[in-house]
């Protein structure tokens, strides 16, 4: 098959490596791509939001399946523009990327259909936001309606963060058309997860769980982040939680889509908040997580791409997926002053030799001087991910190929996956497993 991927993160590199390997790929493109992308496929200078162009591309080369990556495209219509192009692709139409494309719809919709999530309440007007949060009280959440690259979220402490919050989306327009309304929601206590499930329009494959950290530095401390690391399976989603979340969650939504006229194809992200209570939605993204997808790809025995088309062709009702028992933790490696203002273009060295059986260094902003220089193009750009048989191996493994990176521009959280050690992994190890192949393509 003729393929196409569209991105440009580490969620992209880690879809192209998986891709790459079955041997349903024949030639394999990625649009724009990266440097570490490059070493799977051929990568076209086209942005992932630029629909047309994309379109064009696919008809030209006469592509047989696109992956979308991000959601944006998503949102803007991709698919359907494909689909109405003959061209088959994986992905929500833009009807149904609305379950990320506006928080506000998801709540209504958990409102209409008994999901459990916050308490929440949707405002366009400031004062009537402001009266909200200070008759629930802080701590509080403040979320943008639309897409805000992540960073519409605000986890208010006090109600004057929380006002401030509410000004900065509705009075200073601090998100454009993305925060010309928001979300003011209940503050879940518990642990967050995430749980991934594969969709058709009728039915869920459950996939992986999997647990990201947002906040930037170690201890969860620092401003909220695409993501600085993430690590699964979750420990908090036994088996029953995660019977719970399928019944109580994702089929509910899934049923309500199509009952609605808008039939949800893709891959179904819900962010969880594991409360005293049980599983409660805190949102739905409508795209594989990213960094939470090279870890997802890392622990996946069967072959991505057939899972991938079966979803699209509606008949994931007869489709199963393996997994490896062994857990993967992925370290993002970000720019000096990320989330904020960073620069680009340091030089990274010592990446060689580092891809190695059960580690992949999956790249996230990275490019390619003109000299072949690998430089930093991004905030977050580099993942490095590794297989262990506890947690605390995959973690140490990871660590140690961070410590033989040179990179003196870029930091990384020391932390990740520290709710899983201190639960103890050990819980997941089985020792009379074999040790997983790596299955990705053979790099020069």
């Amino acid at each position: 098959m003729r393929i196409l991927v569209v991105g440009s993160g580490g969620r992209e590199h880690a879809l192209c490596w998986a891709i790459a390997a079955s041997p349903l790929c024949g030639t394999l493109y990625c649009a724009p791509g990266n440097a570490g992308i490059a070493q799977e496929a051929e990568c076209v200078a086209i942005g992932a939001e630029d629909v047309e162009g994309l379109v064009g591309f696919a008809r030209e080369q006469a592509i047989d399946y696109v992956v979308v990556g991000p959601e944006a495209p998503l949102v803007a219509g991709l698919v359907d523009r494909l689909n109405a192009a003959g061209i088959k692709a994986f992905g929500p139409s833009a009807a149904a990327a609305v379950l990320e494309g506006s928080k506000g719809f998801v709540k209504d919709l958990c409102a209409a259909h008994g999901i459990p999530t916050a308490a929440y309440g949707r405002f366009t007007d400031p004062e009537e936001a402001k009266a909200f949060v200070r008759a629930r009280a802080a701590p509080i959440v403040v979320k943008a309606d639309g897409l805000a690259a992540g960073k519409g979220v605000v986890v208010a402490e006090t109600l004057e963060a929380a006002e401030a919050a509410v000004d900065a989306a509705l009075t200073e327009g601090a998100f454009g058309a993305a925060g010309a309304e928001v979300v003011v929601e209940e503050f879940l206590e518990g642990e967050e997860a995430s749980f991934f499930a594969l969709v058709d329009g009728e039915t869920a494959l459950p996939l992986a769980s999997a647990q990201d950290h947002k906040r930037a530095f170690d201890g969860d401390t620092g401003p909220n982040t695409g993501g600085m690391g993430a690590y699964s399976p979750a420990p908090v989603m036994t088996p029953e939680l995660e019977a719970r979340v399928m019944a109580e969650i994702v089929a509910p939504t899934v049923a309500a889509m199509t009952a609605a006229g808008r039939p949800y194809k893709g891959v179904l992200y819900a962010g969880l908040m594991i409360t005293a209570e049980g599983p409660k939605l805190i949102e739905y993204n409508a795209r594989f997580g990213d960094p939470e997808c090279q870890v997802l790809v890392m622990r996946l025995m069967s072959d991505l791409l057939p899972a991938l088309i079966a979803t699209s062709d509606g008949v994931l009702k007869s489709f199963d997926l393996r997994w490896y028992p062994e857990p993967a933790v992925t370290v993002v490696l970000a720019a000096e002053g990320y989330p904020g203002p960073y620069e680009k273009g340091s030089e990274i060295k010592g990446l060689e030799g580092l891809d190695e059986e059960d580690l992949v260094v999956f790249h996230a902003g990275t490019k390619r001087a003109a000299d072949g220089r690998l430089l930093a193009a991004g905030g977050r750009v580099l993942n490095v991910t590794a297989l262990g048989t506890t947690v605390a191996e995959a973690q140490a493994r990871a660590y140690a190929a961070i410590e033989r990176i040179d990179w003196p521009e870029g930091f990384c959280r020391r932390d990740i996956a520290w709710r899983a050690v201190a639960r103890d992994g050990e819980a997941m190890r089985d020792t009379a497993l074999p040790r997983p192949l790596r299955r990705g393509p053979e790099r020069p």
